[in-house]
C-alpha cells in the first residue's frame, strides 16, 4: 500500500529496498542510522564532486561526455593493471613451480592450481558476487535495471584480486570476462558519484564494458560490436557514441603502456591459398557449431551438478576443479609433452597460429582444454571463458587444417590459417556474437586476408549452434540461475492483454512537498530507492524527484528549498493502460520506470511500473517463459 498516511513522519520502508523500484537503475546501498558521521562525510564528498564537475560542465550532457572520457581512460588503466597483475602472479606462482623441473614440477602442476583455487574458494564464500565470468552479471544488471544483480565496487575489487590468483595459479580461465565486470562497475560507480540522472548512469555501464574489452584484447572495434551484440542487443544510438569513444581511448591507454602490438603474433601472411579449401572451412563451421553446443551443455550440466553437490563444502568446490585441472595438465604433459592447459594459454594459441603444433598435439589440447575449462568454471572459480574458447577453437581449426592437407593434398603451410579461422568459428558457436567473432580475429592478429573463410565458417557455426540451442552461454547461465532475460518475453498479444494496474509496484515511498531538499536527502540516504513521488497532505500527486536531482540541488546551495519547488510533473501511466502501451511509452521516453496514477482520478498516485514489473507479469502469463523463470537457482556456482 502507498505510504500516504503520515507524510510528516515519512517512515522508512519495512522491506529491503531494491533499485528496480526507482528510475535509478543503480541505486546506492542502504545506510544505517547508526553511522551519521560517516554518512555525512560521504554525502559531503559526493556533493563536492558534483559541485566541482558542475562548474566545469553545467549541462548534464556535457557532464556525461566528460565522464565518458574519464571512464575510457580509467578503465584502460584498470584493465592494464589487471593484465599485469595476472602476468605477475603467473610468474611468481605457476611458472616458478613449473620451472624447477623434474618430479617437483609435475607435483606443482597439480598442487599449485589446487591450492590457488582453494584460497579463491574460501574468499568467495564471503564475496560470492566475484565468482565466474562477470559478463552475465553485467548483462543482467543492464537488462533488468539492477533488480537482481548489483555492481558494487567491493565486488569489483574482489574480482580483480581473486581472478588474478585463480588464473595466476593455473585455473583454466580467462581475464576478459572479469575485465568487463570490473570496468562496468567502475563506470557505474563514477555515474553514481557524480549524480548523473538514472538513464545516463545506465548508459555508462556499456561504456565501461567496451573500454574493458578494448584494453583487454587491444581490439576497440570488436569491443564496440561485442557490447552491441551482448549487452545492448541492438544498435542504440544514444549509447553508441560513448561506447566508441571509450573503447578508442582505452585502447590508446593500453597501447601506450603495453606497446602497439596485436595480442597474437601471426608469423605468416595467411590468405585463401586454395578456393577448394572453402569446403573444409564450411565443414569446420558445422563442427564448431556442434562442438560449441556440446561444450556449453557440458559446462552447464557440470555446473548444475556442483551446485547440487551438498556433500562438498562450498569453499572446496573450486579446489576440486583446480585439482582436476592439474591432473588433466599432468596427463597431457605425459601423453603429448605439451603445456597450455593451465591459465589462459595465450602462448600455446600463438604456437597454433604459427603452425608449430602437430596434429596429435592439437587434438589432445582440444580435449584437455575443454575439460579443464569446464571443471575450472563450473566448480565456481573466478575467471571467464572468453580466452579458453579462443584456445579450443584454434586447436579445432588446426585439426581441420590437417584434414585439408590429407583430403585435398594441400601443403601444411596453411595450418595456422585454419587455426585462426577456428578461433572465430568456435567463439561464434559458444558466445553467439557472430560480428564480434569475425572482427576480434582481425584486430587480435592484424591479419585481414582470411575474411571470406572467416565469414563462411563463423556464420555456419553460429547458425548451427543456434539451431541446436536457441541461446548463447551467457544467457543460459542466467537462465540456470533463474534470471530470464527480457528478450525471451513476447511483447505482442500477451502484453496487450495485461494491464499496468495488475503489474505495477504498489508499495511506494513518497515525499512531502513541504520538506526541504536537505531533509529529503536524509531519507534518500536511508533507502535504496532512486526516485520518489512527491505527494501533498491531501494525497495528491505533485510530481517526481530523483536522488540525483536532489544531490545537484544540494550541491548548488539549495538544501533549504522546499521540495515542492523542484518536483517535476512528468508523463504518467494510468492503471488501465496495457503493458504494451507502457513499454512503448517507456521506449519513447528512454526510461525504465514510470509513475502510475489512478484511472478515475489522475491526481492520485497508484504505484510505479518498472521494466522488471513488466517482465514478471509477462513471465507469469506465458507458460514457456514461466518455466524458464522458475529454473532451480545454482547458489555458489558463480556466473
Amino acid at each position: 500500500m502507498l505510504c500516504l498516511e503520515s507524510l510528516s513522519e515519512l517512515p522508512k520502508p519495512e522491506r529491503e529496498p531494491s533499485p528496480e523500484r526507482g528510475e535509478h537503475e543503480d541505486a546506492p546501498p542502504s545506510r544505517s542510522h547508526s553511522e551519521p558521521a560517516w554518512g555525512h562525510a560521504v554525502s559531503a564528498a559526493r556533493q563536492a564532486l558534483v559541485r566541482a564537475l558542475g562548474r566545469i560542465s553545467p549541462n548534464e550532457q556535457q557532464r556525461l561526455f566528460v565522464l565518458t572520457l574519464v571512464v575510457g581512460a580509467l578503465c584502460g588503466l584498470v584493465a592494464v593493471s589487471f593484465h599485469l597483475s595476472i602476468r605477475w602472479t603467473e610468474a611468481q606462482l605457476i611458472e616458478r613451480a613449473l620451472g624447477v623441473g623434474g618430479i617437483f614440477a609435475q607435483i606443482g602442476m597439480v598442487v599449485v592450481p589446487t591450492v590457488g583455487a582453494l584460497v579463491v574458494g574460501v574468499a568467495l564464500t564471503y564475496l560470492p558476487a566475484a565468482r565466474g565470468s562477470g559478463i552475465p552479471q553485467v548483462k543482467a544488471f543492464y537488462a533488468l535495471s539492477g533488480r537482481k544483480v548489483r555492481l558494487r565496487l567491493r565486488d569489483a575489487a574482489a574480482k580483480f584480486v581473486l581472478a588474478s590468483v585463480a588464473i595466476g595459479t593455473g585455473s583454466s580461465l580467462g581475464r576478459e570476462g572479469p575485465t568487463v565486470q570490473i570496468c562496468s562497475t567502475v563506470a557505474s560507480g563514477i555515474g553514481r558519484a557524480f549524480a548523473l540522472s538514472p538513464s545516463n548512469q545506465r548508459r555508462l555501464v556499456p561504456v565501461g564494458a567496451a573500454a574493458g574489452i578494448a584494453a583487454a584484447f587491444n581490439a576497440p572495434i570488436a569491443a564496440v560490436t561485442f557490447v552491441i551484440e551482448e549487452l545492448l542487443g541492438a544498435l542504440d544510438a544514444t549509447v553508441l557514441g560513448g561506447v566508441v569513444v571509450a573503447a578508442a581511448l582505452a585502447a590508446v591507454v593500453e597501447r601506450s603502456i603495453l606497446g602497439e602490438h596485436p595480442v597474437f603474433t601471426v608469423s605468416h601472411d595467411y590468405g585463401l591459398a586454395h578456393p577448394s579449401s572453402l569446403v573444409i572451412f564450411a565443414l569446420m563451421g558445422v563442427t564448431a557449431g556442434v562442438a560449441g553446443t556440446l561444450f556449453s551443455r557440458g559446462l552447464l550440466g557440470l555446473r548444475a551438478w556442483f551446485s547440487g553437490a551438498s556433500r562438498i563444502p562450498l569453499f572446496a568446490r573450486p579446489a576440486l576443479g583446480g585439482f582436476v585441472t592439474g591432473l588433466i595438465a599432468l596427463a597431457l604433459f605425459h601423453a603429448a609433452g605439451a603445456g597450455g592447459v593451465l591459465g589462459g594459454g595465450y602462448a600455446t594459441i600463438g604456437a597454433a597460429l604459427g603452425g608449430q603444433l602437430a596434429l596429435g598435439t592439437m587434438a589432445a589440447l582440444f580435449l584437455a582444454k575443454a575439460g579443464a575449462t569446464t571443471m575450472s568454471y563450473s566448480s565456481g572459480g573466478a575467471g571467464g571463458i572468453f580466452a579458453p574458447t579462443l584456445f579450443i577453437g584454434s586447436m579445432l581449426g588446426g585439426l581441420f587444417g590437417g584434414l585439408d592437407t590429407i583430403l585435398l593434398g594441400h601443403t601444411d603451410t596453411q595450418l595456422g590459417a585454419f587455426a585462426l579461422v577456428g578461433m572465430g568459428a568456435f567463439f561464434a558457436g559458444v558466445i553467439r556474437a557472430p560480428m564480434t567473432s569475425i572482427l576480434i580475429i582481425f584486430e587480435m592478429t592484424g591479419s585481414y586476408r582470411l575474411v571470406l573463410p572467416l565469414m563462411i565458417a563463423n556464420t555456419v557455426a553460429y547458425l548451427v549452434a543456434r539451431r541446436l540451442r536457441s541461446v548463447g552461454i551467457y544467457e543460459a547461465l542466467l537462465e540456470q540461475d533463474g534470471i530470464p532475460m527480457p528478450h525471451g518475453i513476447s511483447s505482442g498479444p500477451t502484453l496487450s492483454r495485461l494491464s499496468v494496474g495488475g503489474a505495477m509496484t504498489r508499495e511506494v515511498q513518497v515525499l512531502s512537498p513541504t520538506m526541504t531538499v536537505g531533509q529529503a536527502l536524509e531519507i534518500v540516504g536511508r533507502t535504496g530507492f532512486a526516485s520518489f513521488p512527491v505527494v501533498d497532505e491531501h494525497g495528491r500527486l505533485v510530481g517526481v524527484v530523483s536522488e540525483g536531482a536532489l544531490m545537484r540541488f544540494a550541491a548548488s546551495g539549495k538544501s533549504e528549498d522546499r521540495l515542492g519547488l523542484h518536483a517535476r510533473e512528468r508523463e504518467y501511466l494510468k492503471t488501465d493502460h496495457s503493458l504494451r502501451h507502457a513499454l512503448s511509452t517507456m521506449n519513447r521516453l528512454s526510461v525504465r520506470q514510470m509513475t502510475v496514477v489512478d484511472n478515475r482520478d489522475p491526481s492520485r498516485l497508484a504505484g510505479i511500473l518498472t521494466m522488471s514489473d513488466v517482465m514478471r507479469a509477462a513471465v507469469a502469463a506465458e507458460p514457456a517463459a514461466e518455466s524458464r523463470a522458475t529454473l532451480t537457482p545454482t547458489p555458489g556456482a558463480g556466473w
